[in-house]
């Protein structure tokens, strides 16, 4: 039980931190538990899937390469894990009626994004113990946040804007990005001390994720008349 809270604590704290970040008009619980959930179960059916394609078609032939590990990070992990996302936010999030300001974008994106993340974390710790929960709550788990405020920063504008499947795609292509750079510095650990690189990618995924959030409170058509109200 104790492995279990230190597995879900970071994913809860973070999901708090964005449901009161949504300033102006919250999203119905309803529609997040069940993103979440999507999260935590289709979403991992989904990269498992990929996974085993990717196994066969692109397997990793030498550890020791660091292109091999580039595209296991980039092409196998990252794109296969943001996918599986993306799909959950586009086909159920984006096409409901409650996802009506930018914003929303990002508060669905990081509901699915940390459903991932709490069964990737739950498995993670199980096996490895209270240490690697520690670490994780300080690296991946917020790794996870920082790739589903960047996708549903784009998927937020895709929503109310002419050119939609172009801003998907965009926010699709930053979270593989980041997703894969933050893997890649990680993966080629044979390569001493690159694993700062990893840290490096986080900040910046970090300062970007602040910098979303912000833009589209600030942009939020809900702002003017909650001002008016209050």
């Amino acid at each position: 039980m104790k492995l279990l809270i230190l597995a879900l604590a970071p994913i809860f704290i973070i999901i708090f931190y964005i449901y009161i970040k949504d300033k102006y008009e919250k999203e119905p619980k309803r529609l997040l538990i069940i993103s979440f959930l999507l999260g935590a179960i289709v979403s991992i059916i989904i990269t498992t899937l990929l996974y085993s394609v990717f196994n066969v078609v692109v397997p990793l032939q030498d550890k020791l390469s660091v292109w091999e590990q580039f595209k296991q990070a980039f092409f196998v992990v990252g794109f296969s894990e943001e996918l599986s996302k993306y799909l959950i936010v586009l086909f159920f999030a984006q096409q409901r009626k409650e996802f009506n300001e930018p914003f929303d974008g990002i508060v669905y994106a990081v509901m699915v994004s940390m459903g991932f993340a709490a069964t990737e974390n739950i498995i993670y710790v199980m096996q490895s113990g209270q240490a690697t929960a520690i670490a994780r709550a300080f690296t991946a788990v917020p790794a996870h946040a920082t790739f589903g405020i960047i996708m549903g920063y784009f998927m937020g504008k895709a929503k109310f804007a002419p050119n939609k499947l172009y801003l998907n795609l965009l926010g699709l292509f930053f979270a593989i990005l980041f997703h894969g750079a933050y893997d890649f510095f990680l993966f080629i650990e044979f390569i001493p001390g690159i694993w700062i690189g990893a840290f490096i990618s986080l900040g910046i995924g970090l300062f970007l994720s602040k910098k979303a959030i912000k833009y589209h409170q600030d942009s939020s058509h809900f702002k003017d008349s909650t001002d008016i109200i209050s």
